[in-house]
């Protein structure tokens, strides 16, 4: 039986804020709970990420007490309750090629953004309005059935602890800065493949079969790799996105990164949770 274990796990509530690191967290079709549930967008609409914003990397998020808190050094901090409905009429916001429908948030944490991030023009907290869904624009790539809140592309991003190593030891060998699972996202990282194995997994699932996570496609990486998460500066020579194109190039694109793998969940019991330390089969 070949198995991999559990080593690290992720959650991003705000598309483009720093990430939360958990032991234990529910799942959902959509991706873990909360994951990527709100994000910031400009007055048409468009979604924002640190490809325009990159200092966005230092607004740390926590969840505790029904609560979604946002700080940032040196600017205090703001709450939200949640469940979190939204105030004001529907907007019509955009990820990439998909359209959907939302609300701002909550006010005050829009206001505390801007004055944070002192963007160029007004930005707007959002998440999805009630009981909307955003609709799949590549049905054909993750089934018909799968949904998702504000995340570039699937439910879930799932990462190896080997690739990372292996990353890091090359561009140690080049003199370069070492990096770490906050530049690539994931939200489940495993250990006990072999650098860049992820790519051949199909499905990954615990004893009992609870669910199943199948593993889509290869996971293009972009400009926000090269942000060093403790500073919001973008690397000058582009790593570590250069190397990665050297060493793990997407398929049939040879001049664009691959790290990581898109994947969606089969869930057989309506609730369930994924915990670091779970031992997970892989075929």
């Amino acid at each position: 039986m070949n198995t991999v274990n559990v080593s690290q796990l992720y959650l991003y509530p705000v598309k483009s804020l720093r990430g939360i690191a958990v032991d234990q967290w529910p799942l959902t079709p959509q991706g873990l709970l909360h994951d990527r549930q709100w994000m910031l967008v400009m007055p048409n609409g468009r979604f924002v990420s640190q490809r325009q914003l990159t200092q966005m990397a230092l607004i740390d998020v926590y969840i505790e007490d029904q609560l979604l808190v946002l700080s940032k050094s040196g600017h205090g901090s703001v709450s939200l309750k949640l469940p979190c409905t939204g105030v004001g009429e529907t907007l019509k916001a955009k990820v990439w090629n998909d359209e959907c429908n939302v609300r701002e948030s909550h006010n005050e944490a829009s206001s505390w953004l801007n004055q944070v991030l002192k963007p160029p023009q007004p930005l707007k907290l959002v998440n999805l309005a009630h009981n909307q869904q955003r609709p799949q624009s590549e049905p054909e790539r993750f089934g018909h059935q799968t949904r998702i809140k504000f995340a570039d592309a699937a439910p879930y991003l799932i990462s190896n602890e080997q690739s990372i190593k292996e990353l890091n030891n090359i561009l140690s060998q080049k003199g370069k800065a070492r990096v770490d699972n906050r530049h690539f996202r994931p939200n489940i990282v495993i250990d006990g493949l072999d650098a860049f194995q992820e790519h051949q997994v199909q499905t990954l699932y615990p004893v009992g079969k609870q669910y199943e996570l199948k593993l889509i496609d290869h996971c293009e990486r972009c400009i926000i790799t090269t942000i060093d998460p403790d500073s919001g500066e973008k690397n000058s020579s582009l790593e570590p996105l250069k190397t990665l194109t050297d060493i793990n190039p997407m398929p049939n694109k040879a001049h664009a990164a691959a790290f990581g793998v898109n994947a969606v969940i089969n869930l057989q019991q309506e609730q369930h949770s994924i915990s670091v330390g779970d031992r997970l089969i892989y075929q």
